[in-house]
């Protein structure tokens, strides 16, 4: 069945507070009220979460690979709970033995808009979702598509921000910090080995700015 709306408590459910650094199961709207944050996450496998703010929660998708923005390529995306709005800024590492252990990246941020303002929340119990980016690293038109229960699939609009480049591998660090995931595993005590498997090979460690 879809996730339901709304709703924080599969979240809160699923942590310890007193363990994770992840932000508590706090439903709250930001000032923009159209935030949308995509981290990049090497848990058991490396993946990418989606999020778009609506009713004072985040809508979230999880990727196993990340956003492309050629039209032609479509991202399979699962629908997962909700989570806090504050979550948009959240970048470390998860303990293990915690829901998700692993390093979790601030990949891009910024802010999004629907067609006509249509309601997000609606929108994803319908299965079809129309919206432009505004972030760091995405930008431009695309669509959410359910294909049935909780797959989805994420697709670039063809406009003037479509492209064949592969954006992940061309931008992998941080937008909140410049980091590489090996440097946040490194600066934060996670596996840096294992988060290493999640950057591009040969790279120098990112400066913070």
């Amino acid at each position: 069945m879809p996730v339901p709306s709304g709703s924080l408590g599969p979240y809160k459910a699923k942590r310890h507070f007193g363990k994770t650094p992840e932000p508590r199961a706090r439903r709250r709207r930001s000032k923009d009220r159209h935030l949308f944050v995509v981290q990049k996450h090497r848990a058991r496998q490396l993946h990418y979460d989606f999020r778009l703010e609506a009713d004072g929660v985040l809508k979230s998708w999880s990727l196993p690979k990340g956003p492309s923005l050629d039209p032609a390529v479509k991202r399979f995306a699962v629908a997962v709970e909700d989570h806090p709005v504050d979550y948009t800024t959240f970048e470390g590492v998860i303990p293990d033995g915690e829901y998700g252990a692993g390093t979790v990246m601030v990949w891009d941020r910024g802010r999004f808009g629907t067609e006509d303002d249509t309601d997000v929340a609606a929108a994803r119990r319908q299965g079809r979702l129309q919206f432009t980016l505004e972030g760091e690293k995405l930008k431009g038109s695309w669509n959410l598509v359910r294909m049935r229960g909780n797959s989805w699939l994420l697709v670039k609009r063809r406009d003037g921000f479509a492209s064949k480049k592969d954006v992940t591998a061309a931008a992998p660090a941080s937008v909140a910090s410049r980091r590489l995931l090996r440097d946040i595993a490194t600066d934060e005590g996670g596996d840096v080995e294992k988060a290493a498997t999640g950057d591009p090979h040969k790279r120098s460690r990112a400066r913070k700015p």
